[in-house]
């Protein structure tokens, strides 16, 4: 892994830890659906926008479209909806550390569905890994965090290990503006459509809402996602996914710096648990 991986991953890394804080600052003032909604058709507006100024293309294969629908329904529409409506009740800070569980989940679907051989190391990394989500979950509902947001997010991140497989049918090539864009689009369709159904439709206007939603729509909605794409395209998406093991120390850490959540031993000891286990899940597929 050079130093340009390096430098991606880590900026990816703190641009989607942070979301989680934003997200919730959104959620305490907005409806949660539509507001995402309206952040994916910024997004996909401004990317396809710029792609088109680059010369990209949207002629995609029948392949690659479906893995960008996948994509796009998976990770928009299925986790961060998901996500959004359960930040409503749970912290910034169990949220960014559920969802930073997510290779430990690519790793466990990997087994089960594309039937790869785990090595020691993998197992080993899989059970400590989620015996830190078992102790910090535990700790956070015995504390009083609401168990119907958890189990939202539990499906979010299912979903998020979904679309991180998925990607890998895309084959954006030279147009991965132009798939984060699409991608923006599916999302922001299918959570328009259930907004009405799920939303209520109260809101606090403030400059605080406007600052978040833009930050939220730009930069983890626009930048992290085609930060994303480009590590896959480079070093592969095991290799990207290591540095989630970052996410939740950094996830844990913003919310806490910006939203002043409280963090208890537990929790430190559950994040640093789950550390090591995706590092070990990492490690055991390393050449």
């Amino acid at each position: 892994m050079d130093f340009k991986a390096i430098v991606m991953g880590v900026a990816f890394v703190l641009m989607w830890s942070s979301a989680f804080t934003s997200a919730r600052i959104i959620v305490a003032d907005a409806p949660a659906l539509a507001s995402l909604a309206v952040r994916f058709l910024l997004t996909g507006t401004a990317g396809v926008l710029i792609a088109k100024a680059l010369g990209q293309s949207w002629n995609f294969s029948r392949a690659q479209w479906k893995g960008i629908i996948i994509f796009g329904l998976c990770q928009n529409a299925a986790y961060l909806g998901l996500y959004f409506l359960a930040m409503r009740s749970v912290e910034a800070s169990l949220a960014s550390v559920l969802a930073s569980s997510m290779p430990l989940v690519v790793a466990a679907l990997s087994v089960l569905v594309l039937k790869e051989v785990p090595k020691p190391l993998a197992l080993i990394g899989l059970v400590i890994g989620f015996v830190g989500v078992l102790v910090i979950m535990g700790t956070r509902l015995s504390a009083g965090s609401d168990l119907v947001g958890v189990l939202m997010c539990v499906i979010g991140t299912v979903a998020l290990a979904v679309a991180t497989l998925a990607v890998r049918t895309t084959g954006a090539g030279g147009n991965v503006l132009m798939v984060v864009g699409v991608q923006s689009f599916v999302g922001a369709i299918v959570l328009a459509a259930l907004s009405p159904v799920i939303d209520t439709y109260e809101m606090v206007f403030s400059a605080k809402l406007v600052w978040a939603m833009l930050y939220t729509t730009f930069v983890p909605g626009l930048m992290a996602t085609w930060i994303w794409f480009k590590l896959v395209e480079r070093i592969g998406t095991v290799k990207a996914s290591a540095f989630h093991f970052l996410n939740p120390f950094f996830g844990v850490a913003i919310a806490a710096a910006l939203l002043g959540e409280t963090v208890g031993i537990w929790d430190v000891a559950g994040v640093l648990t789950i550390m090591v286990g995706i590092l070990a899940v990492q490690m055991s597929k390393a050449r």
